[in-house]
């Protein structure tokens, strides 16, 4: 639909009748004033005609001169555009009822948005680079539900399940380690957080996985009790490292974004922070599931593999309304008349 243009619905000798395109109703407008301006110059130009000319001499003196051609070929223009204005704001007559089912699966994405996550081992920075992976996996995703959990040194449910990708996008674009309430990381916290996203869901699926997306560094200690949990409710966790092996202090910005130092430990030592490959491993094994990662590219393509081979279950299911096309009925005998009106000449002399 054309942004800012809503569908016209009405009733019509006791049809459902509507436009789902009304903004091309101009082009309706513009084809008839096409059509009358032709016409007035048309019956200008045989007063102007006769008044030079007797009637009686115009064959003589203007041979193969048409006054009424050009008013015929532009209305047959206007009518062309006219009818075809009809055509593009997609006239529909009739409904039709049917049952629509959409089938998918949950998927809860925890994504760690503590300070390690502003580290530039990967470009442009792992936040950045884990809003990259999510944002290809809610492109990939075909029916199914997501959740979105953020977490550092807590967790909170940044966005509930739902099939509006293009929502989950926008909260993800407000998340701030520098906003987050507690610092740290508390993955465990994470995972029992997005378990309870998932028993809490309406019409919940047969298999539900959680994302991890996460440097792994883990300084709270809960990971045990949340994958146990998790395994018990069969829950796949699918873990997606962030960051390299080799580490990377973490950087430290003022209010307006500029850098200012990087982050110090109690010794004043620069603190360095690592992927730590096998934390993120266990926890994926410990409930059934795996690690991705991706060191120079984006690993969420594998994940949504591993997505599309579960089980689907239907999630929703509602009576929707579909409206008859009709554009047809306008749009045939729109191109006949411009047709026409290409193969109508002017004046009987340029045929000649």
């Amino acid at each position: 639909m054309t942004p800012g243009m809503e569908a016209w619905r009405f009733t019509l000798l006791g049809y459902q009748v509507g436009l789902a395109q009304p903004l091309f109703l101009l082009l309706f407008v513009m084809g008839l004033l096409l059509g009358l301006l032709v016409l007035v110059k048309a019956l200008g130009r045989r007063t102007r005609l006769s008044a030079l000319i007797a009637e009686r001499h115009v064959a003589t003196l203007a041979p193969g001169v048409s006054v009424w051609r050009p008013a015929v070929q532009g209305s047959l223009y206007g009518l062309g555009l006219m009818l075809f204005g009809l055509a593009l704001a997609q006239p529909q007559c009739g409904t039709k009822s049917e049952l629509t089912k959409r089938r998918g699966i949950d998927v809860v994405v925890a994504l760690d948005a503590s300070k390690s996550m502003l580290a530039r081992d990967v470009q442009p920075s792992r936040l950045d680079r884990a809003r990259l992976e999510l944002n290809t996996l809610l492109d990939e995703l075909k029916g199914d539900r997501a959740g979105l959990v953020v977490f550092a040194g807590d967790a909170f449910v940044q966005s509930p399940l739902t099939s509006d990708y293009s929502a989950v996008k926008l909260f993800l674009r407000a998340v701030d380690p520098d906003v987050m309430p507690q610092g740290g990381t508390n993955v465990g916290a994470a995972l029992k957080l997005a378990k309870q996203v998932l028993d809490n869901a309406d019409r919940g699926s047969k298999e539900r996985v959680v994302v991890l997306l996460s440097d792994g560094e883990d300084l709270t200690g809960e990971v045990r009790e949340a994958t146990d949990a998790l395994k018990d409710a069969h829950v796949q966790v699918l873990a997606v490292g962030v960051g390299s092996d080799s580490g990377e202090p973490i950087p430290v910005y003022d209010r307006r974004g500029e850098f200012v130092d990087y982050k110090k430990d109690s010794n004043g030592d620069t603190v360095i922070t690592r992927l730590d490959r096998a934390g993120l491993t266990a926890i994926a094994d410990a409930t059934g599931g795996a690690f991705f990662y991706q060191p120079n590219g984006v690993a969420m393509g594998q994940v949504v593999e591993r997505i599309d081979q579960m089980q689907k279950s239907e999630l929703e299911s509602r009576v929707t309304v579909r409206y008859d096309e009709r554009f047809q009925l306008f749009a045939i005998p729109g191109l006949v008349l411009l047709v026409l009106g290409m193969m109508l000449l002017p004046s009987r002399r340029r045929a000649a």
